[in-house]
């Protein structure tokens, strides 16, 4: 037993062991996040991009009649709108995962 006054450190051991376990899940999740993917697109899907869980950019697909020599400025605006689209995309993968693993506990730094 321990001294008045020590009596909530009882429980420090639960939350120590149950942080642990947490820890442990979400380094599962980040592996498999690496596995998720998601799609996005700009220009009515000229310019498409495919990213991982990790913010990893894993292909880019432009069709042939965007590239116009005399106009790089479009394509270089559709390809930064598809690539933040696809961030914004895995940003709402990457927090509906981590809502899903702390049971809808918003954990600051997480996501």
């Amino acid at each position: 037993m321990l001294p008045k006054g020590f009596g909530g450190l009882g429980n420090l051991g639960g939350m120590l062991k149950h942080a642990m376990e947490m820890k442990g899940k979400i380094e599962e999740l980040k592996e498999r996040l690496a596995d998720e993917r998601v799609e996005a697109a700009a220009g009515g899907g000229m310019v498409r991009v495919v990213m991982n869980g990790k913010f990893e950019l894993q292909s880019m697909t432009i069709e042939p009649e965007v590239v116009d020599a005399n106009d790089v400025e479009m394509l270089e605006t559709l390809v930064t709108a598809a690539v933040n689209e696809g961030i914004r995309q895995v940003q709402d993968l990457v927090k509906s995962r981590m809502t899903e693993l702390t049971g809808g506990i918003d954990i600051p730094g997480l996501t």
